[in-house]
C-alpha cells in the first residue's frame, strides 16, 4: 500500500512537472524571441545613427531613459537584479522568498531593455529564473504544499535552461546539480518531463539546429591530450581570476554610495553606447563571437583585444546589478581563451590548424566548470549546443582538470559567492512564511561524520525530524538504532521558518569529513 501511494505521488509530480514545462517553455520562448528582436533592433539603430552626431546624441538620450526604466523596475522588484540563479538557490534553501508575479514581468522587461541597450549579459540566468517563477506560479495555482513547490521550482529551472539553449539534458543536470542539489528519483523524473516539454515547444518554433553552428575540424589525437591538460590548467586559473574580478567589480558598485540604482546602471548603459560606435563586436551576449572564433576569423591580436574588452564590459554590466546573466558571456570568454590558445599553438608550436575549433569547444566547457563548479552540466551543455558527440572524452578531461585547479586555488563557485553577497544584511523571510511543514532530502557522502553511525549517536539540528532513510529502492523507518550508510538519503521534516537553518546544518553533517 505504501509503495502504491509513493508511485501515485511520483506520477502526480511528473504530470505537474510536465505542466510546468509547457508553461515555462512558452514564457522562456517568448523571452528568447524578444531578445532576438532586441539584438536585431540594436544593430539597426547603430547602423542608422553611426556617423551622424545628432542621431548618436539621440541614442545616448534613449540609453539614459532605458537605464532609468530598468532602475525603476529594480526598485519595484529588487530580486530581478543580476542573473537570477543565486536568487533561485536562496529560495531552494529557504533564505529568500521571491514574489513570482512581480519577478516574471519585471525580469522579462528588464532583461529585454538591458540587451536592447547592448549590455554584455546573457539570457540563461533570466530564463532559469523566469522558468522557476513560472513553476512557483503553477504551484500556487494548484495549491501545492511547500515540498512540492520546491520540486516545481526545480522543474521550472530545468525547463528554462532547456528552452533557452535547446539543451534538455543540460537543463535537467543543472537543475539537479546546481539548484536542487540532489538526485532523488521523484525530482529527476519530474525535471525530465519539464525539460523535455519546454525543449519540444522551443524547438518546434525555432527549429532543431544547435545553438552554435560550426563544423568541427580535426579532433585532437590522444597522443596530443597534453594540449587538453594544459588548457584545463589555464582555464582553472582563468576561472578563479574571473570569479575574483567579478566579485571585486560588484563590490566597487556596492561601495559607490553616492550613486543611486539608476546612477549605477548609467555606467554600463552609457559605456554600451560608446562601444556601440567604437567596438560593437563586444555588445550583447556575444553569440557571433563564438562562431567567428571557431572559424579562425580573427588574428591573435584581435582575439586578445576582444577578450580583454569583453571581459571588462561583462564585469561592469553584471556588477551594476542590471537584469541579465553571466552564463552565456562566460562561455563567450571561454571560447576566446580557447581560440587564443589554439592560435598560439598553430602559429608557434606547429599544431594542426583543425584543432582550433576543438579547443574553442573544450575551452567553453572547462571555463564553465572552473567558474560554476558544475562539470557535468558544462559537458552536457557544450555537447548539446554544438551537436558533437565525438568530443565527449576530451570535454570530460578538460572539465575535470579545470575543476580541480580552481578547487586547489580555493576559488568558491560563483553562484554560491553571489548568493552570499545577496544575503548580506538580509534576514530569513520568516515573517512572510505560513509555518507549513517542509520535507528536505540530504544524501550522506562517503567519509562524512554520519557514515556508519547510528541515528541516536548524532546531535541533530533543532526543529527537525527524520521521517525516512532511503537506501536504494528501500525506505527504512528511522529508529535510534538505525545505522546510516554512505549514499543513504535522509528525508527531514521541518517547518518553513527553520528550513534555512536546518538546510545549512544538515548539508554540513552530510558532507563534513570525520
Amino acid at each position: 500500500m505504501i509503495g502504491r501511494r509513493k508511485s501515485l505521488y511520483q506520477v502526480n509530480l511528473v504530470g505537474k512537472g510536465f505542466l510546468v514545462g509547457i508553461v515555462s517553455g512558452l514564457v522562456v520562448l517568448a523571452y528568447r524571441i524578444a531578445l532576438t528582436y532586441a539584438g536585431d533592433w540594436l544593430n539597426m539603430i547603430l547602423n542608422y545613427c553611426s556617423g551622424n552626431p545628432l542621431r548618436m546624441a539621440g541614442w545616448f538620450g534613449i540609453l539614459i531613459l532605458l537605464a532609468f526604466v530598468v532602475g525603476k523596475l529594480l526598485d519595484w522588484e529588487p530580486m530581478i537584479s543580476g542573473s537570477g540563479i543565486p536568487q533561485m538557490e536562496g529560495e531552494m534553501t529557504g533564505k529568500l522568498d521571491q514574489t513570482w508575479w512581480k519577478v516574471l514581468p519585471a525580469k522579462f522587461l528588464g532583461g529585454f531593455l538591458s540587451l536592447l541597450a547592448g549590455l554584455s549579459l546573457g539570457r540563461e540566468g533570466p530564463s532559469i529564473q523566469l522558468g522557476s517563477m513560472t513553476g512557483k506560479g503553477v504551484s500556487k495555482a494548484l495549491k501545492c504544499d511547500k515540498s512540492e513547490e520546491k520540486i516545481l521550482l526545480t522543474c521550472g529551472a530545468s525547463a528554462g535552461l532547456a528552452a533557452a539553449f535547446h539543451a534538455p539534458l543540460a537543463g535537467i543536470m543543472f537543475s539537479l546539480e546546481e539548484v536542487h542539489k540532489n538526485f532523488s528519483s521523484s525530482v529527476l523524473v519530474s525535471a525530465m518531463a519539464s525539460s523535455l516539454a519546454a525543449d519540444y515547444i522551443s524547438s518546434h518554433i525555432l527549429g532543431l539546429q544547435p545553438v552554435f553552428q560550426f563544423q568541427m575540424g580535426s579532433f585532437i589525437k590522444q597522443d596530443d591530450y597534453w594540449i587538453i591538460i594544459l588548457l584545463g590548467v589555464l582555464l582553472g586559473f582563468a576561472g578563479a581570476f574571473y570569479n575574483c574580478f567579478t566579485l571585486f567589480v560588484q563590490s566597487l558598485f556596492k561601495k559607490a554610495k553616492f550613486l543611486n540604482r539608476t546612477g549605477k546602471l548609467l555606467i554600463p548603459f552609457l559605456l554600451a553606447g560608446v562601444l556601440g560606435f567604437v567596438y560593437p563586436v563586444v555588445l550583447g551576449s556575444g553569440h557571433a563571437i563564438v562562431e567567428n572564433a571557431a572559424d579562425s576569423e580573427w588574428i591573435l591580436r584581435s582575439l586578445l583585444l576582444i577578450l580583454a574588452v569583453k571581459f571588462l564590459f561583462s564585469a561592469i554590466s553584471f556588477g551594476s546589478g542590471a537584469p541579465g546573466g553571466i552564463f552565456f558571456p562566460l562561455l563567450v570568454l571561454g571560447s576566446l581563451i580557447g581560440a587564443s590558445y589554439g592560435t598560439i599553438g598553430v602559429q608557434y608550436l606547429g599544431w594542426d590548424p583543425g584543432y582550433i575549433d576543438n579547443v574553442v569547444c573544450l575551452s567553453m566547457a572547462g571555463f564553465f566548470s572552473a567558474i560554476v563548479r558544475a562539470p557535468l552540466t558544462g559537458i552536457l551543455l557544450i555537447f548539446e549546443m554544438t551537436g558533437s558527440l565525438r568530443s565527449m572524452l576530451s570535454l570530460s578531461l578538460v572539465s575535470i582538470v579545470a575543476y580541480v585547479v580552481a578547487n586547489l586555488l580555493h576559488s568558491a563557485p560563483i553562484y554560491e559567492s553571489l548568493l552570499e553577497r545577496l544575503l548580506e544584511g538580509r534576514e530569513a523571510p520568516s515573517e512572510t512564511m505560513r509555518g507549513e511543514r517542509v520535507l528536505q532530502e540530504f544524501v550522506i557522502m562517503h567519509g562524512s561524520v554520519l557514515e556508519n553511525k547510528k541515528i541516536s549517536d548524532i546531535g541533530w539540528p533543532k526543529h527537525c525530524l527524520i521521517v525516512a532513510v532511503q537506501r536504494g529502492t528501500t525506505e527504512l523507518l528511522p529508529k535510534g538504532g538505525t545505522k546510516m550508510e554512505a549514499s543513504d538519503m535522509l528525508v527531514i521534516m521541518t517547518d518553513e521558518k527553520n528550513q534555512a537553518y536546518v538546510n545549512d546544518l544538515m548539508n554540513k553533517l552530510c558532507s563534513e569529513s570525520k
